[in-house]
């Protein structure tokens, strides 16, 4: 079964084709600039130079036919026509309590998704239009949708739960609901399998540090806590977010500096995080870059979001009563081996020894940066939430192929 995984935001797009008979990736792409007449498909098939377009996509629609049309391309494709798709999984942000699990695409299952956009504005209406895309195009096609969200509904009240009067909950389901669930549910399964253990039997602390980052407590299998809370703004200092801060200083500064609460909310989800303490960047890369050359806010903010990192891990130990692993993942956790080590270099109380020559090693596979003895193991996982959503949707097509 062929499968086309997509990411729908509101002005770009992502996919990648699977071929489920090998689990492997048979093209891989993205469209960017949607709505603008120069607007530009970039398409890569598996050990082939990468292919660029530049044409007028105006909406998601369009957008999904240009994919459809670069797969069954006579040079640069991989399918004969399109009806080679068996069916189509999407990653949509938030499933609120209303998805535990990924789900076929039905009419009630939009309808609910629609109903959620208050809770992702940015995110679920871009989603939406990514379904209705392919509706237009391959209308005979099963969907899949697989939640950001429904990893974390098995926390328990303890966790999910805010401090505040519980009719806001009632009412309006203001709690934590966590984000990155495709991610640390597919890097926990991965972590059991290297060290040959039950994932139910295992306490495990996944780290997924990209631009967005976030921290889980997996508890036996199942999401414990997590760092993200109604939005993806709380938590772990960020690229450009501000993660945890006191709630009073949101009207502290509209007050001050006579800011809309729309202008305070850009301001500490795009204008926040890693760029506003280093004044240099957002990317890692480049942060680490300017530290080692010198620039001591570069190095505070690097500081900053080890140490944030820390906290969290040292909170979901206690919170677990132990833990076996912690596991590094996503742009950041996979690749910064500096951020890695500064990060483990701190958590010696709990017997974390990093071996800084394992530490230094570039793999993408599984692999220990530990050394042999060390109280707790710390892996680097690499993600592959595309993998994840492609492996639900086979799941359920063919369940429900065969329960015809």
């Amino acid at each position: 079964m062929n499968i086309l995984v997509i990411n729908a935001g509101s002005s770009s797009l992502k996919y990648q084709l699977y071929d489920m008979k090998t689990e492997t990736a048979m093209a891989t792409g993205r469209v960017e600039r949607i709505g603008m007449d120069s607007s530009i498909l970039t398409h890569e098939v598996t050990h082939q130079p990468e292919v660029r377009e530049v044409s007028e996509i105006l909406d998601h629609t369009t957008a999904i036919k240009k994919v459809l049309d670069m797969l069954t391309h006579r040079k640069f494709g991989v399918l004969r026509n399109i009806l080679d798709i068996q069916a189509v999984g999407h990653r949509v942000v938030h499933g609120g309590e209303s998805f535990s699990e990924s789900v076929l695409v039905d009419h009630s299952v939009k309808l609910e998704i629609r109903r959620l956009f208050d809770l992702a504005p940015l995110h679920n209406p871009a989603h939406m239009m990514g379904i209705t895309a392919v509706d237009d195009n391959l209308p005979s096609v099963p969907q899949a949708v697989v939640f950001d969200t429904a990893f974390h509904q098995t926390m328990p009240p303890i966790s999910y739960l805010y401090a505040i009067p519980t009719v806001l909950y009632r009412k309006h389901k203001i709690r934590r609901y966590g984000f990155h669930g495709t991610s640390h549910d597919y890097v926990s399964q991965r972590a059991a399998e290297f060290l040959g253990k039950p994932l139910e039997q295992l306490k495990l602390i996944t780290c997924h540090i990209g631009n967005g980052a976030s921290c889980t407590a997996i508890l036996n299998g199942k999401s414990y806590d997590t760092s993200m809370g109604m939005t993806p703004l709380e938590g772990l200092m960020m690229g450009t977010r501000s993660g945890d801060l006191d709630p009073a200083v949101v009207p502290y500064t509209i007050n001050k500096e006579e800011l809309t609460l729309n202008e305070v909310s850009s301001m500490l989800n795009k204008h926040s995080g890693l760029i506003a303490v280093s004044g240099v960047s957002s990317d890692m890369r480049e942060v680490v870059e300017a530290m080692n050359e010198g620039n001591e806010k570069a190095k505070l903010a690097f500081d900053m979001y080890a140490y944030r990192i820390r906290k969290y891990i040292g909170a979901y130990v206690a919170a677990m009563d132990g833990a076996d692993a912690i596991i590094f993942t996503a742009g950041v956790g996979e690749n910064s081996d500096v951020l890695r080590k500064a990060v483990c270099e701190r958590l010696t109380f709990f017997g974390v020894r990093l071996d800084e020559e394992r530490n230094a090693i570039r793999s993408s596979e599984p692999r220990r940066i530990t050394t042999d003895d060390s109280g707790i193991s710390v892996l680097v996982v690499p993600t592959n939430e595309e993998l994840l959503i492609a492996r639900d949707t086979f799941r359920l097509v063919k369940n429900k192929a065969g329960g015809r």
